[in-house]
């Protein structure tokens, strides 16, 4: 894999200032992909890299490494934990290896912020959530929705009443993958299936909008040979009588697209989870207001920006991790539905 590097953007010094909250906390990532590559590239856009890195593939962390200026590199986990540099660690690596990483970074007194799916399920997220309070650690979901400027001024504006009450949410995620047993996308060994992979970004956007989680669910789904789920179509209701519906898929193409109905018309946006713009449609009105926050291209940096907010005590984790609960829950429940566990759960 040679990543390509994220585009570069000019950031003013007045964004510069909100991006980097503690400039002095340290970074490692555990993991060197693609997701890893991103972070780094956000990293360096605010004049910023990594401290240390560790990959199990020797060759890949040196590489990676070398790329981004980092200068520190280990041969083990353990190596980062006992590495008094260090301050935060990233979790860039597949979703069953999450928990056991972020219990080792919390028992070694690291903050922690980790890559969706943050666990693989809700007794996972409640064992590590209760640690990183007992710890009185940070521990932050990364998944883009819960940071992304524009939802916070969604949210905000819902809450005003600006756009009415939601009465129900659409919204959907295709991702055309070719089939293959090995792929993180459809391995169970290391959390495949749709649900992890693009159900995180479709749920935590259904939360976002709703007043509470939902508590009732219904679905369907088909199964990949490996037995993960390859697509689903799940509704759902919370206490106030709110709607949502989700559709995922690995098999096939479909925008990503979400439509919000409230009383006074509709929100809608595309290519949701790094979005900076969606449209409001009024009714009875018919008239349309474009709403633009924030810069898509600096979605890892908002990620960031909270993490170290929260480290230094000024974010709303408590929302964040709420929320992140909320999402979990709502996948594991939906996966138990269809009677599968991932092999780590037997």
């Amino acid at each position: 894999m040679n990543p390509q590097r994220t585009k570069h953007i000019e950031i003013s010094s007045e964004d510069l200032a909100s991006l980097n909250r503690a400039p002095q906390l340290r970074w490692a990532t555990l993991g060197c992909g693609l997701i890893a590559h991103e972070m780094a590239e956000a990293l360096a856009q605010t004049g910023r890299c990594f401290t240390g890195a560790f990959s199990r593939t020797p060759a890949k962390v040196q590489a990676f490494a070398q790329r981004y200026d980092i200068e520190r590199t280990y041969t083990s986990v353990d190596e980062v934990m006992a590495d008094p540099a260090i301050d935060v660690v990233y979790i860039a690596t597949p979703h069953t290896t999450h928990a056991d990483y972020i219990r080792l970074a919390l028992m070694a007194g690291k903050h922690v912020l980790c890559e969706k799916a943050i666990t693989i399920n809700t007794a996972e997220l409640d064992e590590m959530q209760a640690l990183a309070a007992d710890k009185g650690l940070v521990l932050m979901d990364s998944c883009t929705i819960l940071h992304m400027p524009l939802y916070k001024e969604l949210r905000r504006r819902l809450e005003a009443g600006d756009f009415g009450r939601v009465h129900l949410a659409q919204v959907n995620f295709g991702s055309f993958h070719e089939f293959d047993a090995q792929s993180r996308f459809f391995n169970p060994q290391l959390g495949g299936g749709a649900m992890l992979d693009i159900g995180v970004y479709a749920f935590s956007l259904v939360r976002t909008f709703f007043l509470s989680t939902p508590t009732q669910l219904v679905s369907l789904e088909n199964s990949a040979p490996t037995g993960v789920d390859d697509e689903c179509a799940i509704a759902m209701r919370n206490a106030e009588g709110q709607l949502g519906v989700i559709t995922l898929t690995l098999q096939a193409k479909q925008p990503k697209r979400y439509v919000i109905a409230t009383d006074k018309g509709y929100l809608e946006g595309m290519e949701y989870p790094r979005a900076d713009t969606a449209t409001f449609r009024s009714w009875p009105q018919n008239e349309v207001e474009t709403i633009t926050v924030g810069k898509r291209a600096l979605a890892l940096n908002y990620v960031v920006a909270d993490m170290e907010a929260a480290i230094v005590g000024d974010a709303d984790i408590a929302r964040i991790n709420a929320w992140s609960r909320d999402v979990m829950k709502l996948m594991t429940d939906s996966r138990y539905a269809w009677n599968f566990r991932f092999p780590s759960e037997k």
